[in-house]
């Protein structure tokens, strides 16, 4: 496990930055006043998501590789990320749905039968805690492999 510490130290730090992100989607006002304007904004936490990868690559090459790391330890690292990210999605996604903004749901149900994206079956089917655990849970692993992929070709180093 000792050897997994950097890769978890950043898989919490991704998490808590994802929760922060919420946090901030919120005093915002795009989960209720601007509900119309989430679809867009909420794709930005693309950037702080990638960071992460990179720093977290970095520290991996920097303290545990002695400044060297090839392409497959840079993927191996991010795999490992991805993983521990993916189990604790769940989790964030909980918080996130229940105590930081449980009025999300009802919101955008709201907004997009109204404006004619859904029904309101589609729309209480889709936008439910059940349907974002399972889409958080297929997403992650996706999104940091491929993340994990192209940011190991930048943090490479012989």
């Amino acid at each position: 496990m000792n050897n997994l510490k950097i890769e978890l130290k950043w898989a919490v730090l991704f998490i808590l930055m994802g929760l922060v992100w919420i946090l901030l989607e919120k005093s915002f006002g795009l989960h209720d006043k601007y509900i119309s304007q989430h679809a867009i904004y909420t794709n930005l936490i693309a950037l702080p998501s990638i960071a992460i990868y990179i720093f977290a690559l970095l520290d991996k090459r920097k303290n545990f590789y002695e400044g060297k790391m090839t392409y497959l330890q840079g993927v191996f690292t991010g795999l490992i990320i991805t993983l521990f990210v993916t189990f604790l999605t769940p989790v964030s996604q909980y918080i996130t749905s229940m105590y930081i903004t449980p009025e999300y749901f009802p919101n955008v149900i709201d907004y997009v039968v109204s404006s004619g994206q859904m029904t309101m079956e589609e729309a209480k089917a889709y936008f439910n805690l059940e349907s974002y655990l399972y889409q958080s849970v297929i997403f992650a692993p996706i999104a940091g492999t491929v993340t994990t992929l192209i940011v190991a070709i930048f943090t490479r180093k012989k």
